[in-house]
C-alpha cells in the first residue's frame, strides 16, 4: 500500500485539488480536497440523516446542485421503507449531478451513537455500489458536520472500513474520499497515511 501526491486526476476534472492515492490490490483509494458535487464518479455518498431530509451541509449541497428530484425520491424512499437506520444506506438518482446515483449513508451522531456505526455506513455504501455494478464511488466526511464527530475519529472509521472491504470488491475499482476544507483534508490525509 503506497501513497502518492498528485496535482490533478482525470476523474476529478475541472476543479483544482490536492489528492493522495493509495492502493489496496486492484482498488485505488484517493483522498482529495474538493467539492464532492463536482466529482465524476458512478455514485456519490451523501452524509444523510435517518429521514433523508437534506437541509444543510453535504446533503443540502447535493440537492442544490443535483435538483429537487433527489429530495423527492428520498422522501418516497422513507415513505416506502421507513427511516434509514444508523449505519444503513438508501439510494436515489443523482438528478443533474455527474454521478448516476446518490447513496445516502446515515452515520452516527457522536456522543449519542457508537462511532463504529460510521464504519457500517461505509461498508454498506460500498456493498450497495457493488450491488449496482458500479466502478467508482465518492464519500464525504460522514458524521463530521452537525453530527459532531471529530475528523480524526471519522477518518479512522472510514479508512479502516474501506481498507477491510477493498479486497472483496469485484466491480468497484476507485474509492474517493472528498474533503471540502483544508483542515478536513489534512486530518483525513494524516489518518489514511497511517492506516494504508
Amino acid at each position: 500500500m503506497s501513497g502518492s501526491i498528485c496535482a490533478d486526476k482525470s476523474f476529478l476534472r475541472r476543479w483544482p485539488l490536492l489528492s493522495m492515492e493509495f492502493r489496496v490490490g486492484a482498488v485505488s483509494v484517493v483522498v482529495a480536497k474538493g467539492d464532492i458535487t463536482e466529482v465524476e464518479a458512478d455514485a456519490i455518498v451523501n452524509a444523510a440523516n435517518s429521514y433523508l431530509e437534506h437541509g444543510g451541509g453535504v446533503a443540502g449541497a447535493i440537492v442544490r446542485k443535483g435538483g429537487q428530484v433527489i429530495q423527492e425520491e428520498s422522501r418516497e424512499w422513507v415513505r416506502r421503507h421507513g427511516p434509514v437506520p444508523v449505519g444503513g444506506v438508501a439510494v436515489t438518482s443523482a438528478g443533474r449531478l455527474k454521478a448516476r446515483y446518490v447513496i445516502h449513508a446515515v452515520g452516527p451522531r457522536c456522543g449519542a451513537e457508537p462511532i463504529e456505526k460510521l464504519g457500517d455506513a461505509v461498508r454498506n455504501a460500498l456493498a450497495k455500489a457493488e450491488e449496482l455494478g458500479l466502478s467508482s464511488i465518492a464519500f464525504p466526511a460522514i458524521s463530521t458536520g452537525v453530527f459532531g464527530c471529530p475528523y480524526e475519529a471519522a477518518a479512522e472509521q472510514m479508512a479502516r472500513a474501506i481498507k477491510e472491504a477493498a479486497p472483496g470488491l469485484r466491480t468497484v475499482r476507485r474509492v474517493l474520499v472528498v474533503l471540502y476544507g483544508d483542515e478536513a483534508y489534512q486530518k483525513f490525509l494524516e489518518v489514511f497515511k497511517k492506516i494504508f
